[in-house]
C-alpha cells in the first residue's frame, strides 16, 4: 500500500491523545493530528524522527497527520487507520494463507450483540470454501523486551469486539483477530495482561471457543506499507 507524500520532522511532544508538536526540517513548528487512541508507549520520544502526511482539505483544523516514528530500528506505524488497508490489500492478493480463498471482501461491517450496542468490525470475507469470516484488525506497537503486546491502554471497546467475534463462531462463521505488528522489532506477540488483564483473559476465553488469532508483521518501505510474515503468538 502506498502512503501519501511524506514530510520529515522531529517530534517534540504528544499530548491530549490526538495532538503532537513537531518541527519540520526547515525549522517550522507545526501541530499534527495524532490518529492513535492508545498511550503510544515505546513508539515515540521527544527528539525522535517522524514522517507526516499533509491534507489540503480546508475543513480540517490540522492539515498535518503523524504517520510513523523512528525509534532507532526503523519505522513504527502510529496511524492506526492504515493497517486495515494493508491487510485488505494482502487478502485480495492472496498473501495471507489463513484469510485466503474468499471471493468477496466487505469493509466496516455492522454487527449486533445482545449485550452491546451495534458496532462495526473491520472486515467480512465471503464466497469461499471455508465458512464466512468476520475479521477485526488491531494495530500493535507496544514493545517490551523482545515481545509485542496489545493493548497499550485499557480498552473496553477491544473486549467488546471479541464478543462479536465469538458470536460469529457460534453462528457457524469464523471469527478472527489480526494483530498487525507495526514495527520491525520483536519476535513474538502476547496480549498485554500487565496493562489490561480483562482483555488478556477474554482473548484466551474466546480462543478456547474457536476464535482465531493471527499476528502479522507490517513492513515499511520509503513510501508505503506491505504485509510480511506471521509472528508467533503466545498466551
Amino acid at each position: 500500500m502506498k502512503l501519501p507524500a511524506l514530510t520529515r520532522a522531529t517530534i517534540i511532544r504528544r499530548y491530549q491523545r490526538f495532538l503532537a508538536d513537531v518541527v519540520l526540517e526547515d525549522g517550522t513548528p507545526v501541530t499534527a493530528h495524532c490518529p492513535n487512541t492508545g498511550r503510544m508507549t515505546s513508539c515515540w520520544a521527544p527528539g525522535a524522527p517522524v514522517e507526516l502526511s499533509h491534507s489540503s482539505n480546508p475543513a480540517r483544523k490540522l492539515p498535518w497527520t503523524l504517520e510513523r516514528v523512528d525509534m532507532g530500528a526503523g519505522w513504527v506505524g502510529v496511524n492506526t487507520s492504515r493497517v486495515n488497508d494493508v491487510v485488505a490489500e494482502a487478502v485480495l492478493a492472496g498473501r495471507i494463507e489463513a484469510l485466503g480463498g474468499y471471493r468477496e471482501l466487505g469493509r466496516e461491517v455492522v454487527c449486533q450483540h445482545p449485550h452491546h450496542p451495534r458496532s462495526r468490525l473491520d472486515m467480512l470475507l465471503q464466497g469461499g470454501e471455508r465458512p464466512d469470516a468476520l475479521v477485526e484488525i488491531k494495530n500493535v506497537t507496544l514493545l517490551e523486551g523482545d515481545c509485542l503486546y496489545f493493548p497499550d491502554a485499557v480498552s473496553a471497546r477491544a473486549r467488546k469486539h471479541l464478543d462479536f467475534l465469538l458470536d460469529a463462531v457460534r453462528q457457524g462463521r469464523r471469527g478472527i483477530v489480526v494483530f498487525a505488528i507495526n514495527r520491525p522489532e520483536g519476535s513474538c506477540f502476547r496480549p498485554a495482561e500487565q496493562i489490561d488483564p480483562q482483555y488478556a483473559e477474554r482473548l484466551r476465553e474466546v480462543v478456547r471457543q474457536g476464535v482465531e488469532v493471527i499476528a502479522l508483521r507490517i513492513h515499511h518501505t520509503h513510501d508505503g506499507l506491505n504485509a510480511g510474515k506471521l509472528v508467533p503468538v503466545g498466551e
